[in-house]
């Protein structure tokens, strides 16, 4: 092999390994954030996810979810697969790649004010009815900040299915 020979294959074994750094990046990343001790919380990461009755593909599906960012409570894991239950309450097993740790929540109940301080006498920006899906931050005290696509305000978190009563999220 002459050295222009080497010199090309040495490039592209930089070129390969380069990349193959990249995606060792990428990947753990996102499933890393679903490897922690359940119950926690998570959200759908695809625009259609499939529920399956036990943890593997030879199980039926039970349920097929259409709606990205519906938030989702990890309850069990199994290699791959996730335990989850939704906002209905039904459970049922998930492949971990259609599952993401953004923080995401579900008005619950009645049309909700989205206030502009965490505090009930707080000034109303917006209102959310039941089953609007934002992203959570700010969890404090009772109360978390709800993003709609840009559109924001402080919710109380016993109005949102996605967060536990005392737990802070940043």
């Amino acid at each position: 092999m002459n050295k222009r020979g080497g010199a090309k294959m040495s490039t592209g074994l930089r070129l390969l390994t380069a990349i193959a750094a990249l995606l060792s990046l990428a990947v753990p990343q996102s499933l890393s954030a679903q490897d922690r001790d359940p119950p926690y919380w998570a959200s759908v990461a695809a625009g259609q996810a499939r529920m399956r009755t036990g943890p593997g593909r030879n199980f039926p599906i039970s349920w097929l979810y259409q709606r990205e960012g519906l938030p989702v409570r990890v309850v069990e894991i199994y290699e791959n697969w996730r335990k989850v239950e939704d906002p209905e309450g039904v459970q049922g097993w998930m492949l971990v790649n259609l599952l993401s740790s953004e923080r995401t929540a579900m008005i619950i109940g009645d049309v909700r004010p989205l206030r502009e301080a965490p505090r009930a006498g707080a000034g109303i920006r917006y209102r959310a009815e039941p089953g609007v899906v934002g992203r959570v931050s700010n969890c404090r005290r009772g109360w978390c900040e709800f993003d709609v696509h840009g559109r924001s305000g402080f919710v109380e978190i016993g109005h949102i299915y996605g967060v536990e009563a005392d737990e802070p999220v940043d």
